[in-house]
């Protein structure tokens, strides 16, 4: 594959992908955007992108097509497109957060077609989206990583390439796996030292100068000590997670005690009406706790 300027068609511009696609087009890559909202791809076009309104032309032309989904059901949904409609040798870059056995079937059907399967989640909010500060985790024919690795980084500095099957997904898998652990843990640390009788500010004064202010916890720390949940990721997106991560884990044998104290609070901040806030909303949850 050509290592300069790229034909992309770019499924799936939400908050994520739009950010990532404007990327792309901003390196000088000529893009195309689909998307099933009508509204979303007016947004892309304001960026600039080309837009299509129906996906399997748009397929049948593309050298290289990069996805970014909600859930499993999307990514099948995408993945019987491609194994009908993908150009053979066309690569196909999935960006999503899915489960590994969704994943290892839509490669596969992706190889039916002659089309290279590169799964590519990426760690980072919509924010980091918008600053191109994602880490990307890829996994799939190294040959096809080394030939798209000038689009990988156009998302953000740091990219590994994993393996050749569903590694990428695992990793994904682990890291919001400490991320929501993180998360949790810090609800308990931060009421315990309130109920002590530490000024909340003060608190996050120690946190942040100790040794478990890791970059999640210095990310989030400003809207915290404002006790702002403004969502840069729900409490229904990481609940979604952690049910991938629990799944996962369930299929390797592992337990994952962590993971079920974080999914209890997660569910306990859902059944409150709090589903559309941030995920970091069961620190005000437990300091409410009795």
């Amino acid at each position: 594959m050509n290592q300069g300027v790229r034909e992309v068609l770019f499924v799936g511009v939400g908050k994520m992908g739009l950010p990532m696609a404007t990327h792309l087009h901003a390196a000088g890559h000529r893009v195309t955007a689909f998307d099933p909202s009508a509204e979303r791809r007016a947004l892309a076009a304001q960026r600039g992108l080309a837009v299509v309104e129906r996906l399997e032309p748009a397929l049948a032309r593309a050298p290289v097509v990069v996805s970014s989904l909600p859930d499993d059901a999307a990514l099948r949904a995408v993945a019987a497109q491609v194994g009908a409609h993908a150009a053979a040798g066309a690569v196909w870059i999935d960006t999503s957060t899915v489960s590994p056995e969704a994943s290892r079937d839509a490669a596969a059907q992706a190889a039916a077609r002659g089309v290279a399967c590169l799964r590519a989640p990426v760690s980072g909010n919509n924010v980091m989206a918008e600053r191109a500060a994602l880490t990307v985790f890829v996994s799939g024919d190294r040959a096809a990583y080394d030939a798209c690795e000038p689009l990988f980084a156009c998302w953000g500095p740091q990219r590994f390439w994993l393996g050749e099957a569903e590694q990428a997904r695992i990793a994904k898998l682990a890291v919001n796996l400490m991320i929501v652990g993180t998360s949790t843990m810090l609800a308990e640390a931060l009421a315990l030292g309130e109920r002590g009788g530490l000024e909340w500010q003060r608190l996050w004064d120690v946190v942040e100068a100790s040794a478990v202010a890791s970059p999640i916890v210095k990310a989030k720390a400003p809207a915290l000590r404002a006790h702002d949940y403004t969502p840069t990721f729900t409490v229904e997106q990481m609940r979604k997670d952690v049910s991938l991560i629990r799944a996962a884990a369930a299929a390797l044998g592992l337990a994952t005690p962590v993971t079920d104290v974080a999914a209890a609070a997660l569910d306990r901040a859902a059944a409150a009406g709090e589903g559309g806030d941030d995920y970091a909303v069961v620190i005000r949850d437990a300091r409410r706790a009795h």
